[in-house]
């Protein structure tokens, strides 16, 4: 038995803002008088961080979500949705699933909303996004980073 005591995982949320934003709609007035308006929804949903201080990260999510028409683009949008993050105490493989997976999650909302009230501004009907599973992400992130680890060390 050892006297060591391990440290206490702390998390906090200090500050949740919006980094960037960008909303086009290219081909409007049109895409509003061309009938029924059932556009093709593409999604894409990044994430990053940054050490910004001991024990402090800003994590960004990236959302961009393209609708398109008829192959027109009726709108693009791009949220930039990030935070800055107090954590301590954690073994840096679960550091790196915080700041890859627990971190986006906790910023998803943010990001969700800010989407719907861009679209909403747009003139488009509202666009709720599902909820995406950002264990599943990173988990899936970390295997394709080992598979490619492990691809270039048999290339050698």
């Amino acid at each position: 038995m050892t006297d060591e005591k391990t440290p206490e995982q702390q998390f906090a949320i200090q500050k949740i803002y919006l980094k960037d934003v960008s909303f086009e709609s290219p081909n409007s007035p049109m895409v509003f008088t061309e009938g029924e308006f059932k556009p093709e929804i593409n999604v894409q949903i990044n994430s990053g961080h940054t050490t910004i201080g001991t024990d402090t990260h800003e994590v960004v999510l990236s959302v961009t979500v393209t609708a398109k028409k008829d192959d027109k683009t009726a709108f693009l949008v791009e949220v930039k949705q990030a935070g800055v993050f107090a954590i301590t105490g954690f073994a840096q493989e679960n550091l790196a699933g915080m700041l890859g997976a627990f971190c986006p999650e906790t910023l998803f909302p943010y990001a969700r909303e800010a989407v719907s009230e861009l679209v909403s501004k747009g003139g488009f009907p509202q666009l709720l996004l599902a909820p995406v599973n950002f264990n599943a992400l990173y988990t899936q992130h970390v295997q394709q980073q080992q598979a490619a680890t492990a691809n270039q060390n048999t290339a050698h």
